[in-house]
C-alpha cells in the first residue's frame, strides 16, 4: 500500500541543512548523502516521483494542488472569481426531486377549461397538485351519460322501468370511473419506466379529465343523433385524436419527458379509450 513508509509528517520531507548534528557520547551522526534522484535515503516516500525540492527551488512540487494525493482547496465566496466555489445552487442534482409547483393550484373552472383551451401551461402548473374532486365528478358524470351513447343500451335503458334504469346508469358511471382511474394509473407507470418524474396523484387526475371532457362532444351529439351517424363517426375520431394530443402534452409536462416518450406512455390508455368507448359506437 503506497503512502508514508517511515511515519515522518510532511514537514520533514526537506534535508536538514547545516553542520552535522552531535548526539551523546561525543559520535556524530548525520544524514546519508542522497541516492541520487535528489532526495535522502531517510526521507519519507510519497505518492509520484518526489524530487526533494520545493515549488521555490523551480523544481516540481509533489505537494501542490490537484497532484494525487493532495486536493485543492475552494472558496465559500463566489464574487472572488473561483469556480470552485459553494453556492446553494451547487447541490448535488442526480436523482434529486423535481422542483416545486410554479403557481398556486387552479381553481376547478379555470382547470376544466385549461385542460382543453391552455393545456400546456395548465399541466404544467397542476403537475404537483391532486385534483380528485372534479376528476372524479366529472368523470362520473360523463360515465352517466356515457351509456346513451350506445344505440342498443340507449333504447334498452329508455324503454326500461325507473327502478331497473337508475341502477344501471349508476353501474355504468362507477364502471367508466374505476376504468378511467386504472387506465391513468397505467399511464403513470409507464411513464415512470421511461424515466419521468412526475406523481401519479395529478397524472391519473389529469388524464380522467382529458379522457372524459374531449369524449364529451361525441357524447352529446351521439345521445340525440344516434352513435352510427357519419357526423359522430367522424366526430369520435377527431376527438380521439385530440385525446391523444393532450395525453402526450401532459405527460411530457408532469414527467418532464420528451414526447415520443410521452406518447409511448400513452399509447395503452389510447389504445383502450379507442376500443372501449369510440369503437363501441362506430
Amino acid at each position: 500500500m503506497a503512502g508514508f513508509r517511515n511515519g515522518r509528517g510532511r514537514d520533514n520531507r526537506e534535508a536538514p541543512q547545516g553542520p552535522p548534528q552531535h548526539y551523546g557520547g561525543g559520535g556524530q551522526q548525520q544524514w546519508p548523502q542522497g541516492n541520487g534522484n535528489g532526495g535522502g535515503y531517510g526521507e519519507p516516500e510519497y505518492f509520484g516521483d518526489h524530487q526533494g525540492r520545493g515549488q521555490g527551488q523551480g523544481g516540481y512540487d509533489p505537494y501542490a494542488a490537484n497532484n494525487p494525493g493532495h486536493t485543492q482547496a475552494f472558496s465559500v465566496n463566489p464574487d472572488d472569481g473561483d469556480p470552485y466555489a459553494y453556492t446553494q445552487g451547487a447541490t448535488y442534482q442526480a436523482g434529486a426531486a423535481p422542483a416545486g409547483p410554479i403557481g398556486p393550484r387552479l381553481h376547478w373552472k379555470d382547470l376544466l377549461t385549461g385542460v382543453v383551451l391552455r393545456p400546456a401551461p395548465t399541466y404544467l402548473q397542476m403537475r404537483d397538485y391532486a385534483m380528485w374532486a372534479p376528476a372524479l365528478i366529472v368523470t362520473f358524470l360523463y360515465g352517466l351519460l356515457a351509456i346513451f351513447g350506445f344505440d342498443g343500451a340507449r333504447e334498452d335503458v329508455i324503454n326500461a322501468t325507473l327502478s331497473s334504469a337508475i341502477p344501471y346508469v349508476l353501474t355504468t358511471g362507477v364502471a367508466v370511473t374505476v376504468s378511467f382511474f386504472i387506465l391513468g394509473v397505467v399511464t403513470h407507470t409507464l411513464a415512470r419506466q421511461l424515466g419521468g418524474d412526475g406523481a401519479w396523484q395529478p397524472t391519473v387526475g389529469l388524464s380522467m379529465l382529458i379522457v372524459s371532457l374531449t369524449d364529451t362532444p361525441r357524447l352529446l351529439f351521439g345521445m340525440f343523433l344516434g352513435g352510427n351517424e357519419m357526423f359522430v363517426q367522424i366526430l369520435g375520431w377527431a376527438t380521439w385524436a385530440l385525446a391523444g394530443a393532450l395525453l402526450t402534452t401532459m405527460v411530457s409536462k408532469s414527467h418532464d419527458l420528451p414526447w415520443p416518450k410521452a406518447l409511448a406512455a400513452s399509447a395503452i390508455q389510447l389504445i383502450a379509450l379507442l376500443s372501449i368507448i369510440k369503437l363501441g359506437t362506430f
